[in-house]
């Protein structure tokens, strides 16, 4: 029955790159037009499809199993029914060299603006932790983005946000039967009605105004569970690699 149980939830994590894309904020609050200005609506073929956030006038980080083949990027805008020409930025991905899959890991892509960021009243940067970064459990952060706010719903175009607790990494991977990857965060989606769903993958995760987190996946399509927390990139294991993309400026 145990081995049975652990095939099962391989089987979940082998549909998270399908099933947790683009997640949606569950029981949120619309965000407040001056504040999380480096929040960026990843969009395929001008479709919203996750989220983002933008860390230097360059380069927007997100989720690498965002990569679709007709990416786009919008930012200066927390509603989505308000976006003109000026708002929108081709890019080049950057995907993390050692991502195969989004059970194995390495869920971290840069997107390479095709134009620098105009930084100003309605655009800004958000800092990245540091590698000795530590978070405390049940330390308060929040995760944002753009969709639907229940299981199947519609999405929403007013961007939302959600308070969610940080979990212990080792009560994480006993909840996940310990098949998660390595390098990453676990917070909200265990215990509470609040985290993310599906519509808000590469959002950002935040704590003290800090983006420590990329999201990367959920169990399945159920955003009302209580059993498994929801689970972000460890994005201060990944800070060599963004430092030198961000030197070289390119992929």
């Amino acid at each position: 029955m145990h081995r049975l149980h652990n095939f099962l939830l391989l089987l979940v994590l082998a549909n998270l790159g399908r099933n947790a894309l683009g997640s949606k904020i569950i029981n949120g609050k619309k965000v407040d037009e001056n504040s999380m200005l480096y929040m960026a609506s990843v969009q395929n073929n001008r479709v919203h499809d996750c989220g983002g956030f933008l860390i230097s006038e360059d380069f927007v980080l997100t989720a690498a199993h965002c990569d679709k083949s007709s990416l786009s990027v919008v930012l200066g805008t927390h509603d989505l029914r308000n976006v003109d020409d000026s708002m929108r930025y081709s890019v080049k991905k950057c995907k993390h060299p050692s991502y195969e899959s989004i059970d194995k890991g390495n869920d971290i892509m840069l997107l390479k603006l095709s134009h620098k960021a105009q930084l100003g009243d309605k655009v800004q940067t958000v800092p990245l932790p540091s590698q000795d970064m530590d978070l405390k459990e049940n330390e308060q952060c929040l995760v944002a983005g753009w969709g639907s706010t229940t299981s199947h719903g519609a999405s929403v175009k007013e961007l939302l946000q959600a308070d969610v607790s940080i979990i212990q990494t080792d009560l994480c991977k006993e909840k996940w039967n310990d098949i998660i990857p390595d390098s990453v965060i676990c917070a909200g989606g265990y215990g509470t009605d609040k985290g993310f769903c599906q519509g808000d993958s590469g959002g950002p995760l935040v704590c003290n105004g800090i983006a420590v987190g990329v999201v990367s996946f959920n169990k399945n399509l159920n955003c009302r569970y209580p059993d498994v927390p929801n689970v972000y990139t460890d994005i201060s294991k990944f800070l060599p690699w963004i430092k030198m993309t961000l030197e070289l400026n390119d992929c």
